[in-house]
């Protein structure tokens, strides 16, 4: 009996050890709009001049931001919890591997200081139909920094029970030895200048190295479905590392995202058809949206080639969102409303062989319920509702085939080899021995 017990418990111990951490509402039903943004120090306010996917930089006193002033750019995390119940939470730090599973680091290790810390700063909203409290914090603090660079993923938890856990939050702390040289081009093995990109790259390596201890990882528009994780280079030499003409690195090109603004509970903004109130909520209806993919092919529209609808620039924010508000006295954050989206997705009939999703930094870039669509037989359309605070928010309809974890773009919004993607590669270093995976180079092409 003792080796049945000591059994099940090793084998709980290795599953919960190969758990994938990513950032994610655990709770989405009491907490919405988890963010994470850069904070300047000295300025005690967001840096909001330009939406960033943030990351720190691990100096040689400790974090640093990228101009090298010492932590004077740290990370600000912030979420509303939808009730005005003042709630007790704490934040904890885990190590991670590049493929975001536990590392073997103990805490003392990777952090200098308390391992854990409470949320003491929130705020309740004012003047709004549907009440939450605000709460956030800056990360590191004085008396909890990084040791070791890497992935990182902080865990939220309530009452100081750690099984409670409302949210997870995942970044990286970079220590950049490793140039990289990236090339985005449209003629691929698949195709020419049609629906893919090509992405190539070369890594200049530190001396004294071994080439075939770094690897990288490229994600595209803060994707994790697509991601591409240890593609094999086609070079490499003694500080060198290259990839040219990887198929592992063909990426479709998508389309630009969707938008649409609802800074305004009196006026349509862009893309909102109209705003009402029911005496309890706010509704943002948008405008009914049109398959801009091959799919249109099957609902019986007119399509020009296999790419889908042509090609049209829009200016987008590959799939960020900002939180905006008008006629707000001191604080966006705890002044803007609430309100039900309402999103169509017309389409004759509906589609058998997978789902569809809205995608978009709004829904963390996860394949969940919360943001799959539903199909309405009478109305012909998908259509999908959710509680999303006012602001100006990217979003792209998504299909996922059945039996599949990832998500195309190519019957929904079409895949064009123009579109302005941002991809982001990091690269690692794990030697002969080592026990965790250094972060040593990001870059970000846009």
């Amino acid at each position: 009996m003792k080796k049945i017990v000591f059994l099940i418990a090793f084998l709980g111990t290795l599953l919960c050890a190969q758990a994938q951490y990513r950032t994610e509402i655990v709770m989405p039903s009491m907490i919405k709009t988890l963010r994470t943004q850069y904070w300047s120090v000295t300025d005690a306010a967001p840096l909001t001049d330009k939406l960033v996917r943030p990351y720190l930089v691990l100096g040689s006193n400790g974090i640093i931001d990228e101009n090298g002033d010492a932590y004077n750019r740290v990370l600000e995390i912030s979420w509303d919890e939808m009730s005005h119940e003042t709630h007790q939470y704490t934040y904890s730090l885990l190590h991670l591997n590049a493929d975001y599973t536990p590392s073997a680091l103990s805490s003392f290790e990777y952090v200098d200081g308390f391992t854990k810390d409470e949320v003491i700063d929130y705020e309740h909203s004012l003047n709004t139909s549907r009440l939450y409290t605000h709460y956030r914090f800056t990360f590191p603090q004085e008396n909890m920094r990084i040791k070791v660079s890497g992935n990182y993923a902080i865990k939220i938890y309530e009452d100081n029970d750690e099984e409670k856990v409302i949210a997870y939050v995942c970044f990286s702390v970079v220590e950049p030895i490793v140039g990289i040289k990236p090339q985005l081009r449209s003629n691929t093995d698949i195709e020419i200048t049609g629906r893919y990109q090509q992405l190539d790259m070369e890594l200049i390596l530190p001396s004294n190295c071994r080439s075939e201890d770094y690897f990288i990882c490229v994600r595209q528009n803060n994707r994790r479905d697509n991601e591409v994780f240890k593609p094999k280079p086609t070079y490499m030499g003694s500080q060198r590392q290259r990839y040219l003409n990887c198929k592992e690195l063909i990426f479709e090109g998508g389309n630009e995202y969707r938008h649409f603004d609802s800074f305004s509970a009196y006026f349509a903004g862009a893309h909102v058809d109209r705003i009402t109130h029911d005496h309890v909520d706010y509704h943002a209806t948008l405008e009914p949206d049109a398959l801009w993919g091959m799919g249109a092919q099957y609902m019986g529209e007119t399509v020009t080639d296999v790419c889908g609808t042509p090609y049209m620039h829009e200016y987008d924010v590959n799939g960020q969102f900002k939180i905006n508000a008008e006629k707000t006295l001191e604080n966006i954050e705890t002044e803007a409303e609430y309100m039900w989206v309402h999103w169509t997705l017309a389409a004759a009939q509906p589609w058998l062989d997978g789902l569809v999703y809205v995608g978009g930094d709004l829904f963390q870039n996860i394949l969940g319920f919360q943001n799959r669509m539903q199909y309405d037989n009478d109305k012909r359309c998908y259509y999908l509702d959710a509680l999303v605070k006012q602001g100006g928010h990217d979003y792209q309809y998504w299909f996922v085939k059945s039996g599949e974890q990832k998500a195309t773009l190519q019957r929904t919004e079409g895949s064009h080899w123009e579109t302005g993607n941002e991809y982001t590669i990091y690269v690692y270093y794990r030697p002969f021995g080592g026990r965790y995976d250094q972060l040593v180079g990001i870059t970000v092409l846009q």
